[in-house]
């Protein structure tokens, strides 16, 4: 467990670093509007993986008690903790970059000027 969160607090260290540049580009937001809608197909493909990811980690902890018709508290502490904190970390970046894809993700970011703009 210690390992996971020296890798956890890396990652979150490094994220919090480099996300400035993602800011930083000349006229305000137009760096990450321009970033989200060019990579707008991968981040569709991502939140879907993420998704099913997790729905794949519930369905083999499930099957794996389904098949062996028994279930022990041993095995509840060793195995089902880390498949939920590994269900969670999925969903939770299935959830963040379907924020991010959507127009209240992006009006939030400041790349929408208007939702129903008349020319």
């Amino acid at each position: 467990m210690k390992k996971i969160s020296q890798y956890l607090m890396t990652a979150m260290v490094t994220v919090t670093i480099f996300a400035q540049n993602a800011f930083a580009a000349k006229g305000g937001d137009t760096g990450v509007c321009a970033l989200i809608s060019q990579l707008s197909p991968v981040i569709k493909t991502l939140r879907t993986l993420a998704f099913l990811g997790a729905a794949f980690i519930l369905m083999d902890w499930a099957w794996g008690y389904i098949k062996a018709g028994d279930v022990k508290k041993d095995d509840l502490k060793d195995k089902g903790i880390a498949l939920f904190v590994g269900f969670f970390l999925l969903f939770g970046v299935g959830i963040v970059l379907s924020f991010v894809a959507s127009t209240g993700g992006q009006e939030y970011l400041g790349c929408v000027k208007s939702a129903f703009a008349v020319k």
